[in-house]
């Protein structure tokens, strides 16, 4: 009796041990951070179609986005995007000659660099301004960020979709951990 008592209490305390552990990774993949896999080649050579990556999602409840950040967020498509964050709010934008400029001063993207040495014909990036593209005033409104993917010829971003609403933003990413053999910060 006493031997059946015995097994009861391990038994109700290894459940007890791996509910509490299936909560705690619930509370870890809903709340604080979950994979991705990049879906396409719109933030090549940084991204590969099928990297596996971590997505912070708690950063952006206490802070806000940074230029030049790796963002997630829900597009309109009912599909969740990975791009690289360009304008913040009360940016001025314009793309000319393949520099960017952010209100008004060019700006550096080294992360671009790799493409750009590639390029025999034409531009990364095409020629616009934020009014070309239809934000009022020029300006990023408050709340709103401007994305776009590294691999300018071939992404579906802000010049498409428009400007993110800083709320479907599900978190910030830069960490590859699959496959094994690229595991890396990225930039």
């Amino acid at each position: 009796m006493e031997k059946q008592v015995k097994e009861k209490n391990e038994l109700w305390e290894w459940t007890k041990a791996l509910l509490i552990a299936f909560a705690i990774a619930a509370i870890i993949r809903y709340f604080l951070f979950t994979p991705i896999a990049v879906d396409g080649e719109s933030m090549m050579p940084t991204l590969e179609d099928g990297d596996r990556m971590i997505v912070n999602k708690i950063g952006y409840k206490i802070g806000e986005p940074k230029r030049f950040d790796i963002v997630v967020f829900h597009a309109p498509e009912q599909k969740n995007y990975i791009k690289r964050v360009i304008g913040l709010p009360g940016d001025t934008l314009e793309y000319r000659d393949d520099q960017l400029y952010i209100n008004g001063k060019p700006i550096d993207e080294p992360y671009l660099d790799a493409y750009k040495a590639q390029i025999t014909e034409g531009t990364l990036t095409e020629d616009f301004t934020l009014e070309d593209l239809g934000v009022e005033h020029g300006e990023i409104p408050e709340g709103y960020v401007f994305v776009m993917g590294d691999n300018r010829r071939y992404s579906k971003d802000s010049r498409h979709i428009g400007i993110i609403d800083q709320k479907e933003i599900i978190g910030n990413t830069s960490l590859i951990f699959w496959p094994f053999s690229d595991i890396k910060i990225v930039k």
